[in-house]
């Protein structure tokens, strides 16, 4: 049976937890990162994620789902004082039900799903947690194999990263690749392999078509560039397609992550269609 802790000083173990919220070294030496929420929690269970600790309020009423869901998990549970739990949530109101300590999937590019007509994404450089979280939740909701976050960029780990999710970082393969090089070169290792016709397209406002023009039903890689500067000059050479997102109005441009969902539901309208 899972062990229980109880927690009622700023003790080593919390300090710990704590760093985990915003020192992104800690966070990947240690391996692991802090998850609040019904859903994002329930998640990770499902989708078979580590969990290395359960947290929640000591002596205070649970839910049943809190409750059920402690009894599942065959984890190290932590009762926390509330005082403790609701800096750890960043609430000043209210201390959260539950917190999980998660770890991190290893980096590889084998994580990817390889089946039929996969549509993989690339996050190249993104400066902004909030905007990895959105990509990877629509990422999850139109459909796409993996999302691949490259260069030097935000952390997919990052708390922001994670609520905006909503979970489905734990539904969709994320994984981090130092550059568009050792992409290229899976992309390769692909091409000789099962998916010979894996394109790669790149969005950009200036791009050779509209996006609802380019086929986007095929084996695909896309890119979805900095949120100032865009795809890089690597993966813009590497590109085999620009497409552009037709806009009117005074907007010069969209936000990174609301143009790659924009170009994701145009993908995955496009194999609705097909089939």
């Amino acid at each position: 049976m899972a062990k229980t802790l109880r927690i009622s000083t700023r003790n080593a173990s919390f300090q710990q937890w704590q760093a985990l919220l915003t020192n992104r070294n800690k966070r990947q030496r240690l391996g692991e990162f802090l998850v609040q929420g019904v859903r994002p929690i329930t998640l990770a269970l499902e989708h078979g994620w580590e969990i290395r600790a359960l947290l929640y309020p000591d002596r205070q009423a649970l839910s049943r789902w809190c409750r059920d869901l402690l009894d599942r998990a065959d984890t190290t549970r932590v009762a926390l004082a509330p005082e403790l739990m609701r800096e750890l949530g960043g609430k000043d109101e209210e201390s959260p039900e539950l917190l999980a300590v998660v770890g991190q999937p290893a980096d590889d590019l084998d994580r990817v799903p390889l089946g039929p007509d996969p549509l993989v994404v690339v996050l190249d450089r993104p400066k902004t947690p909030g905007n990895i979280g959105t990509l990877i939740r629509s990422a999850d909701a139109f459909g796409a194999a993996a999302v691949l976050v490259t260069g030097h960029a935000a952390d997919p780990y990052d708390p922001k990263a994670v609520r905006a999710s909503t979970g489905s970082l734990f539904a969709v393969p994320v994984v981090r690749v130092p550059g568009h090089r050792e992409v290229l070169d899976w992309v390769a290792d692909v091409r000789g392999g099962d998916l010979p016709d894996l394109q790669i397209v790149g969005t950009d406002e200036h791009g050779d078509v509209d996006v609802a023009d380019h086929d986007l039903t095929g084996p695909t890689l896309l890119l979805v560039g900095n949120e100032t500067h865009g795809l890089s000059a690597g993966w813009q050479e590497a590109a085999d397609r620009m497409v552009r997102i037709p806009i009117v109005g005074a907007a010069s441009s969209l936000n990174a992550a609301s143009a790659g969902s924009v170009v994701l539901y145009e993908a995955a309208r496009q194999r609705t269609r097909r089939r």
